[in-house]
């Protein structure tokens, strides 16, 4: 795309946003945006059981991203008031550094083969280990294509795991899932293999099931941020930086921040996985399972002061597919991957990486000045006006009021809104 930096786009009209949008990415076909963009009845059906409508989300454009050189637009599906906005200005800022930095791994999964009831787990384990060329062929022949195109099946492990008064084999298969988010994939492998794997060992298979934490599978964003675009509020750069990295110590010290600390940066994560058909709930347990590693619940991020500026850094798990699933099933979803680019599930991982690291910036940087309220508070006055029943430019008259009234509550905008209307105001009433 020509450029992330959109200057005015929450401004401006849907439909005008829309245009600009096209614009930025050379004109480019986003037909399904706008109010297209439901997902059809029948794919609702076909998608779930007891299906008996469709739930709308917000779908909002992170803005002024620049990563790893390229700039991007990031689609995310979030109701939260205030988080789109965030993610963007946090963006805005480190763009003043170079943007972000990120990488992810290769796509590998663990698939979990449980065996039980073994009279001498060592020799199990032993035996499972002698014959891991046969396992991991029995597995690939179960998806050939997945296999010719590079991935399947790569290696194998076994762990000897305390249950009880008893010790099970955990064998773990390692898959190549390529540009799939591969739960099918895994859990059909690891049914496969099952009947072999009790064979050698003489045990009893249990579950056979991938493992969401995906620690083989991480994604990392770093950024750098001079102190000079950090300054506002009346306050310094340098005061801001050091409120930041104030704040990121003490999530790592206190778990009872660190899970706040953490929520945050998964509001740009999840976000960014609703809005690409991705498994977000996949996400969420394998990330918080990652900061548990250590024996303690820790931070996601990490943000420091040195020479001048400030430094930002994740690394999590992310578990992402670019093809098969719900990419498939929702029309929207081709649209809005192709607004960034069509990413690969690397790159996607790497990109989700630098959303949950800006939008936590975001986070810290209200909190350690302002407070978080006043941005939030003033998006929340917006919902409010809607919710009393104003529509089109009577939205932001409303919420204006709120505002200055210093009282964001849904009875006082209905009260105003009332005023308005008995004062023959140009208010619009749903």
């Amino acid at each position: 795309m020509s450029s992330s930096r959109l200057p005015g786009f929450y401004k401006m009209k849907m439909s005008e946003r829309l245009r600009r949008l096209a614009d930025a990415l050379d004109g480019q076909d986003l037909d399904g945006l706008g109010e297209s963009s439901t997902l059809p009845l029948a794919n609702a059906d076909a998608m779930i059981e007891n299906a008996v409508g469709v739930l709308g989300l917000p779908v909002g454009i992170g803005l002024n991203f620049l990563v790893n050189g390229e700039d991007v637009v990031v689609p995310m599906a979030v109701e939260e008031p205030s988080v789109v906005a965030a993610v963007s200005l946090a963006a805005k800022i480190a763009r003043e550094g170079g943007g972000f930095t990120a990488s992810a791994d290769k796509p590998l999964m663990i698939g979990q083969v449980q065996v039980t009831e073994l009279s001498n787990p060592e020799a199990a384990k032993a035996a499972i280990l002698r014959e891991k060329d046969r396992i991991l062929a029995e597995a690939n022949a179960l998806h050939p294509a997945m296999k010719a195109r590079g991935g399947g099946a790569r290696d194998l492990e076994v762990r000897l795991v305390p249950v009880g008064a008893e010790t099970h084999a955990v064998v773990h298969l390692i898959v190549d899932t390529q540009d799939a988010m591969g739960a099918n994939l895994i859990n059909t492998m690891c049914e496969g293999v099952a009947p072999l794997i009790e064979r050698l060992t003489g045990g009893r298979v249990r579950l056979r099931i991938l493992s969401n934490l995906a620690d083989l599978r991480l994604a990392r964003a770093s950024c750098r941020i001079p102190f000079e675009a950090l300054a506002d509020f009346g306050f310094s750069g340098a005061e801001v930086a050091h409120g930041i990295a104030e704040a990121s110590r003490f999530a790592d010290a206190d778990p009872y921040r660190a899970c706040t600390h953490n929520k945050g940066v998964m509001n740009g994560v999840d976000a960014v996985a609703l809005a690409t058909g991705n498994d977000w709930r996949a996400i969420e347990a394998g990330a918080h399972a990652y900061c548990a590693r250590n024996g303690r619940y820790e931070a996601m991020t990490r943000w420091w002061v040195s020479q001048g500026a400030l430094h930002g850094s994740i690394e999590i798990p992310i578990q992402v597919g670019t093809v098969g699933g719900a990419v498939k099933a929702n029309p929207l979803i081709p649209v809005l991957l192709k607004m960034m680019g069509n990413p690969n599930a690397q790159k996607l991982a790497g990109i989700m990486a630098a959303v949950g690291l800006a939008q936590n910036m975001a986070a810290l940087r209200a909190l350690g000045t302002v407070g978080i309220q006043k941005g939030h508070m003033a998006l929340h006055a917006r919902n409010l006006a809607v919710s009393a029943g104003a529509k089109g430019s009577a939205v932001e008259e409303v919420a204006r009021a709120l505002i200055a009234a210093g009282e964001i509550k849904l009875h006082r905008a209905q009260e105003i809104l009332a005023k308005m209307v008995a004062r023959g105001a140009s208010a619009e009433v749903t």
